[in-house]
């Protein structure tokens, strides 16, 4: 067996495929296929880029698909799945995506993390999907640059690579010619993205529709974090000090309320906070108000000045301000979109 990158597609695929789509207009986008694929970010990818789109014109993308270790391969949902080529195919693209990838922790072949690298040498876009942010880590490409990933990833990502700034509250980062995206769905808000990027507005608004998808969403995925996030074990006084203020959320408190409960100077207090869960106490409560403003608006009917008061915001225009900073919408506009009683 050659080389991934030799491969050819008679030895990469038995179908009669053509390797590349004979316009010769369009931008061409390659999209990596490997063994434990994930389909649904595949999916996403070859929805936006592979179907015809007659009424995009002529100039409409191309796509393919590049293995990065010899076939067939497993897909997720117990598919097997054979690609139009190797990484030599990467040479010729346009745009390379990274639907995903086989974990988080799972070594990247040496001879993708040096294909990528050449194409983007030579000005090729790169883009990732969730979890494919991590090949392109890999690659030393992102280091010095701004990138996001599915909040579930978003810490181990930061503490694997410390020269990447990772935005963990974003559906997408475009850094030019490197963009990543959050989790699975936010791939389409990206995908969205590049064709806006690409070709304007009009026909982004168009794919969107076929879709039946908005072209472009308000807010992050700190929309769908549940809880404020604790980053290390730390001070056994403190856990039970957080446990403490989430039962009591809707009552005023100050730094030095809570330094005197766990016998520390606020000096000490503020430190070892900061160490244990990442923030300040007062950011942290903020965040721990907004989730309990979150559950409210989800499960319940009731009025945005009462969610202000039993969240701790004290007034509905407190707990618009700071629910519109984390979440990027109104909390009128978050109980439209995810409360359980659509009607309200």
């Amino acid at each position: 067996m050659p080389p991934i990158d030799q491969i050819t597609p008679k030895q990469a695929s038995s179908s009669n495929t053509t390797l590349v789509p004979s316009s010769p207009a369009g931008p061409l986008v390659v999209a990596l296929v490997y063994d434990g694929l994930c389909t649904f970010e595949f999916g996403c990818v070859a929805e936006v880029f592979a179907l015809p789109r007659p009424e995009c014109g002529p100039d409409w993308y191309r796509f393919a698909t590049c293995a990065v270790s010899p076939g067939p391969l497993r897909a997720l949902g117990g598919l097997m799945v054979t690609a139009e080529g190797g990484l030599a195919l990467l040479r010729r693209a346009h745009t390379i995506v990274v639907p995903g990838w086989q974990g988080i922790d799972v070594e990247v072949p040496p001879a993708l993390v040096r294909a990528l690298r050449r194409a983007h040498a030579r000005g090729a876009r790169l883009v990732s999907i969730c979890s494919g942010v991590f090949v392109l880590a890999a690659t030393g490409l992102l280091d010095d640059t701004s990138a996001t990933t599915h909040w579930r990833y978003a810490e181990r990502l930061a503490e694997r690579y410390p020269r990447i700034d990772v935005k963990p509250d974003v559906l997408y980062v475009d850094e030019g010619r490197i963009l990543t995206s959050a989790g699975s769905a936010a791939g389409l808000d990206l995908l969205l993205h590049v064709v806006r990027s690409d070709f304007g507005p009009d026909r982004a608004n168009e794919v969107a529709r076929r879709l039946v998808i908005s072209p472009h969403r308000d807010g992050g995925q700190a929309q769908f974090i549940s809880q404020p996030v604790v980053r290390r074990e730390a001070d056994h006084r403190l856990p039970s000090l957080l446990d403490r203020l989430m039962t009591q959320l809707d009552r005023p408190t100050t730094v030095s309320d809570m330094a005197a409960s766990v016998a520390m100077s606020e000096r000490s207090f503020l430190r070892r906070f900061r160490e244990f869960t990442g923030v300040s106490p007062a950011d942290w409560l903020v965040r721990a108000r907004v989730e309990r403003a979150r559950v409210l608006l989800e499960g319940s009917t009731l009025p945005v000045e009462v969610v202000a008061a039993r969240s701790g915001f004290g007034s509905a225009i407190t707990l618009r301000h700071h629910f519109r900073r984390r979440m990027g919408v109104s909390p009128l506009v978050y109980r439209r979109r995810f409360s359980l009683d659509a009607s309200v």
